[in-house]
């Protein structure tokens, strides 16, 4: 469970770093039009994307060793608290300062982390059916296909309306990461290659990454970042929790069922509270005298 909880921890890391980077060369990129897969080739051709998105595979392998070891909700509620990262690197590094807001946001997730990491026990084995492992690809598909009107939308509607799709397709990476078949331990994955191929989750976390990458870019440009932020980290910490809880046999300690819900709510709403700090723009140079 430990290597669980530190996997978490770093995966959080890992977004908080390259939600900045993701973020300054979103903003530089020129504007899609509409749910644009070209968006995603342009912003491949910025080094400071290609470096977001390593540091983002880092974090999704940490996450994949967390998601297999501890319930959904301990997981996203801690990758959650990716936003209090991304302020504390724009306090140091690009010179934004803490509000007393933003300090008491920073506290808040870190009670509300330690309330969940607390409530933590090691997660049960439970058999998935493909009929849920569908479910989840299905998901997916109509995740993008409802991106497509709402990439219509200008200004701050869309940025939230595209936050919220991405938070959900994220949430559902989560999801089908638990529901990989095998062992993925690097000494045995390549024995799950054959089970790994057949298994739909293998597919739903493949078009659930692409429609959440392409989504939160595309929400990147259509407004603040806080704006689309701020739902992106509720569809992807709530959705999964219930997912987790109703279908994948996901529990608290005995008695910390309360504590739990009430350390996953401080977390989220702290992480909510910080979604400026991803609004991060290229530092200006010095006018000459």
């Amino acid at each position: 469970m430990l290597l669980g909880l530190l996997a978490a921890a770093g995966a959080a890391l890992c977004y908080g770093v390259s939600s900045v980077l993701e973020a300054v060369a979103a903003r530089r990129a020129e504007a899609a039009e509409g749910l644009d897969p070209r968006l995603l080739v342009r912003l491949l051709r910025s080094g400071t994307y290609v470096a977001g998105v390593a540091v983002d595979g880092l974090g999704f392998v940490l996450s994949l060793v967390a998601v297999r070891s501890l319930p959904l909700f301990v997981v996203q509620a801690i990758v959650a608290g990716f936003l209090a990262v991304t302020a504390i690197l724009g306090a140091v590094f690009l010179r934004m300062p803490l509000t007393r807001a933003d300090r008491l946001g920073i506290a808040v997730v870190v009670g509300g982390l330690a309330l969940v990491g607390a409530s933590a026990t090691e997660d049960r084995s439970v058999d998935v059916s493909d009929l849920e492992q569908w479910g989840v690809l299905v998901a997916a598909v109509v995740l993008g296909l409802a991106a497509v009107p709402l990439a219509r939308l200008r200004g701050a509607s869309g940025a939230r309306a595209l936050g919220a799709v991405a938070g959900l397709a994220f949430g559902a990476t989560a999801v089908a990461s638990r529901m990989l078949p095998g062992d993925l331990s690097p000494d045995h994955v390549l024995d799950e290659v054959g089970p790994l191929l057949r298994s739909p989750a293998t597919y739903a976390l493949a078009v659930a990454g692409v429609v959440a990458l392409l989504t939160y870019s595309t929400a990147l440009q259509r407004g603040s970042v806080t704006a689309a932020t701020a739902p992106l980290v509720v569809g992807e910490t709530v959705a999964p929790a219930l997912v987790g809880l109703l279908l994948l046999g996901d529990q608290t300690r005995p008695g910390w069922g309360p504590l739990a819900l009430l350390g996953f709510v401080l977390a989220v709403a702290g992480a909510v509270s910080l979604a400026r700090h991803g609004d991060v723009q290229p530092a200006t140079p010095a006018t000459p005298a």
